[in-house]
């Protein structure tokens, strides 16, 4: 009786969660929206367009172009937003929604620790914080010990119960044995720990791995393709070449693209020979090895936040008063040396590291580190898109699309801090935030 009476509380308040989370809009495409914003960036080009409209029907964008060419139809609503500038919904290709700021907890602890239901609620919570801060689109990289409940995340985005951006899911990531925490490093040996990752070893442990992701509803395979397993604690490849190419070759042929975290130069050029469709992190890949990435067309996301994060965290860097920390000065050239080559390369944060709704520091560090705010907001949109494999869906701002619109006081296009200062936002003609609805 007491287990089934807790079982009971549990669920109302995950029912209780759910409805106080509701967006402020119907869950259906919300008739004819003419938008009419100061400026729109389209995302064809790297100017923003002044005196341009936008015009929204049953949840795609019917029309675009200057304000007085579009004839919206009668009863159309009006949604004025001046001083602001229209940009398509914005794309981070590399999230976690199941972590939180490691200066709040640590990894570890967040894994050990937290329970998957409770981190179930906050990543319901984080994606609303994306979807208001004008992130329409995530690629969520791995639950880090959460299970599958990514799946179930995406789900109820999808079908309305909860406010989120649209989701692209890797589950549970695929490390090889004994390389990925918590443990074995620092904790008992008689000890059996709950891994952040699905562990493998061997080519068929590998492919069996990427097809019962795939069976979870996988949209991507996520590999880490090194880590700490050096002696001494530095960074090397983790799985052979053998295991890595049928890692990759199996979720090919089953329609899954694969993500492969790599911050090693040996990492990065082992998962480029592999095949994989797009390169996390990369900071210590040389410009000969950036060279390959852009020779076999991979993507390339710098996840720059995450170590001004850290160094934040554990080296006491303050933005604008320290000296960049020695891992920040290798991200940048890291970053620097894809952007001079002409690599392939998508806005990744690699947000849950640091606060959810605040992904717009990865394109302000973008152009700290070298692109013009135009580069940045392409990397964001169009390119972001291009990677997911969407660009016939959203992405730009262009009939026919998908109504993933966000608009931000000032012009991103020029000033890449106007991200901060989201003042509407959009997704598949459902209005999430607008200066004419009640917060």
């Amino acid at each position: 009786m007491r287990a089934s009476l807790k079982t009971w509380w549990q669920t109302a308040a995950i029912l209780l969660f759910l409805l106080c989370t509701l967006p402020a809009a119907a869950t259906t495409p919300q008739g004819d929206r003419l938008l009419l914003p100061e400026r729109v960036w389209t995302g064809d080009g790297d100017a923003a367009h002044s005196g341009w409209a936008v015009l929204v029907h049953d949840g795609a964008i019917a029309a675009v172009g200057p304000a007085d060419s579009i004839h919206a139809p009668a009863g159309a609503h009006r949604v004025e937003l001046p001083g602001a500038t229209l940009t398509p919904g914005l794309i981070d290709l590399h999230s976690h929604l199941f972590l939180h700021p490691y200066n709040e907890m640590l990894w570890n602890d967040q894994v050990l620790a937290e329970p998957q239901d409770y981190r179930t609620l906050e990543a319901a919570a984080h994606a609303k914080a994306t979807l208001l801060a004008g992130f329409t689109t995530l690629r969520d990289l791995g639950t880090e010990g959460a299970g599958f409940a990514d799946v179930s995340i995406k789900r109820a985005i999808d079908e309305g119960l909860i406010p989120g951006p649209r989701l692209f899911v890797a589950t549970r990531a695929i490390v090889a044995t004994a390389s990925y925490g918590p443990g074995p490093r620092g904790f008992r040996p008689d000890i059996e720990l709950h891994g952040g990752a699905q562990e493998v070893s061997g080519v068929d442990q590998a492919m069996a791995a990427v097809r019962e992701q795939a069976a979870r509803g996988a949209d991507w395979i996520k590999i880490y393709g090194d880590y700490r397993v050096g002696p001494d604690g530095s960074t090397a490849p983790t799985f052979t070449s053998a295991e890595l190419k049928a890692l990759v070759d199996t979720a090919h042929q089953i329609g899954r693209p694969v993500a492969v975290h790599a911050a090693s130069n040996a990492g990065v050029r082992m998962a480029v020979e592999a095949g994989v469709d797009s390169v996390e992190h990369g900071y210590g890949a040389s410009e000969a090895t950036f060279r390959l990435l852009k020779q076999h067309g991979t993507a390339y996301e710098p996840t720059l936040t995450a170590v001004d994060a850290t160094s934040e965290y554990f080296q006491h860097y303050v933005p604008g008063k320290s000296e960049p920390t020695p891992a920040m000065k290798e991200a940048e050239r890291a970053f620097r040396s894809a952007l001079k080559v002409g690599v392939i390369i998508g806005n990744g944060s690699d947000v849950g590291v640091f606060a959810h709704g605040t992904n717009w520091r990865e394109p302000a560090a973008m152009v700290r580190d070298g692109m013009t705010p135009a580069q940045a907001l392409h990397a964001a949109t169009d390119v972001a898109a291009k990677i997911l494999r969407q660009s016939q869906r959203f992405g730009r701002i262009a009939p026919g699309l998908a109504a993933d619109l966000a608009a931000f006081g000032g012009d991103p296009s020029t000033q890449i801090d106007a991200l901060k200062k989201p003042v509407f936002v959009m997704k598949d003609g459902i209005t999430y935030r607008s200066p004419d609805m009640t917060p």
